[in-house]
């Protein structure tokens, strides 16, 4: 957490109040999150920068400066970008490890609780040689069942492994391959060679619809994420499998099943009608 539903909402947020916005200082208070730069160079080169647009790629929030750097976002399990205009709330407000000052009297705030999360500054070479190492991203048109179907093929790990590999596919982790392999009814410890032609036509249906349906919900919270402005994501109540291990599957009724035999995260399946 987050995943692509949360950095993509995240992302839009931040392209809708910050493109445009000039970062006039920044305030480093936990350096242990930066990577590829201190935060004297990091003053250096953002201090006066134009922000042109803030997007996502894979599980990161990509913020374009007009001087050719990115300010790359990694917020992993407890990270989020929050806006303010004063300080944080007091809940959050000491979990901020850096900020930005904007020309309109806001602050970015970098808030990670357990600071696993990173904060990078990349040129354009640094970030096309980190992207090159991304897969595909499956919202693209390019994402076809046909594609994962052949990237399936190509490993013996399990489904949902080769799911949650960064790069392989992108953007999903935990919560949403737990989701997907339930809606598409696969087993997510399959062999991913061993998924059929049409299973794979459904496991890409779900895992764009899920994503998809997840983005217009602003995404999941269960304990940290939280959008730009502090909101809580509302899929959590959309939720076939994961959180929901002993409960009855929504589609067959039988007792679903959580395991951490996997990946050694929890997975939670239906064993009467994921197969």
């Amino acid at each position: 957490m987050p995943e692509l539903p949360e950095t993509e909402t995240i992302a839009r947020d931040l392209d809708r109040e910050i493109r445009g916005r000039v970062i006039v200082a920044v305030v480093v208070r936990r350096p242990d999150v930066l990577r590829g730069v201190d935060a004297a160079a990091l003053a250096a080169r953002t201090v006066d920068a134009r922000i042109e647009r803030c997007w996502r790629r894979a599980k990161l929030v990509v913020i374009d400066l007009d001087r050719g750097d990115r300010i790359v976002v990694q917020p992993r399990f407890t990270g989020a970008l929050l806006l303010s205009r004063g300080p944080l709330p007091a809940e959050e407000a000491p979990y901020s490890t850096l900020h930005f000052t904007l020309d309109d009297g806001r602050d970015l705030h970098y808030r990670d609780i357990r600071r696993l999360g990173t904060v990078a500054l990349m040129d354009e070479p640094a970030f096309a040689a980190y992207d090159a190492g991304l897969g595909i991203e499956p919202l693209d048109p390019g994402f076809s069942a046909e594609h994962l179907s052949g990237l399936l093929r190509g490993s013996r790990q399990p489904v949902k492994k080769v799911l949650m590999d960064q790069r392989v596919l992108v953007g999903i982790g935990n919560i949403y391959a737990n989701e997907a392999c339930w809606r598409a009814g696969i087993d997510p410890s399959r062999s991913a060679r061993a998924v059929d032609v049409a299973e794979a036509v459904r496991l890409r249906d779900a895992i764009r619809d899920v994503l998809t349906e997840s983005i217009a919900a602003r995404g999941t919270s269960f304990r940290d994420y939280r959008d730009a402005s502090g909101g809580r994501g509302d899929f959590e109540r959309s939720l076939a499998a994961y959180g929901r291990g002993g409960e009855p599957c929504l589609r067959c009724g039988a007792r679903l099943v959580e395991t951490h035999a996997i990946d050694g995260r929890t997975t939670v399946l239906c064993a009467g009608c994921q197969k």
